[in-house]
């Protein structure tokens, strides 16, 4: 009911889950505002699959700049085994703390699904937030990545 209230209310679409096809289906009905919907309600589904939290998914609906940008670890460098591991702990930080100050500094939200991120946000901040994550991957300390990230975000902020 969670992905269901959304897409019909917001929206104004009809969703149902196929069991044979294993499939989320959604179609548009005579009360649908406009042609867009289909690709927002599309959009909405995906990020929950890609572990996105409801509250983020739903902005997605709301509002109309908001996008979500994927890619792996091995598209940015070549690692394998214990460097991988280590290359994805350090975008991690401890407890969390790296991913946190990336998301806050940059207005986005990420999702570390083992090697592959997810990244949700405006665009300007969705490069915001793959710039620094990429200098992780390549082997900047945080403290570096997080003074940079203090004068892209003043840059941004000002921009705004």
């Amino acid at each position: 009911m969670d992905l269901y209230t959304p897409v019909t209310t917001h929206l104004g679409l009809d969703m149902r889950m196929n069991l044979k096809a294993k499939r989320v289906e959604i179609r548009t009905t005579p009360g649908t505002p406009d042609a867009g919907s289909l690709q927002k309600a599309a959009d909405f589904v995906g990020a929950v699959i890609l572990g996105f939290g409801l509250r983020d998914a739903v902005a997605l609906l709301r509002l109309d700049d908001l996008y979500v940008e994927s890619f792996e670890v091995k598209d940015v460098k070549t690692l394998r085994g214990e460097h991988l591991a280590r290359c994805v702990g350090r975008l991690a930080g401890r407890g969390g703390k790296t991913k946190f100050t990336v998301e806050n500094a940059t207005r986005t939200r990420i999702v570390l699904a083992d090697t592959r991120l997810h990244i949700l946000g405006s665009f300007q901040n969705i490069r915001a937030a793959r710039d620094a994550l990429c200098a992780l991957i390549l082997g900047s300390p945080p403290g570096k990545v997080y003074t940079r990230l203090r004068s892209v975000t003043a840059r941004l902020t000002a921009s705004y």
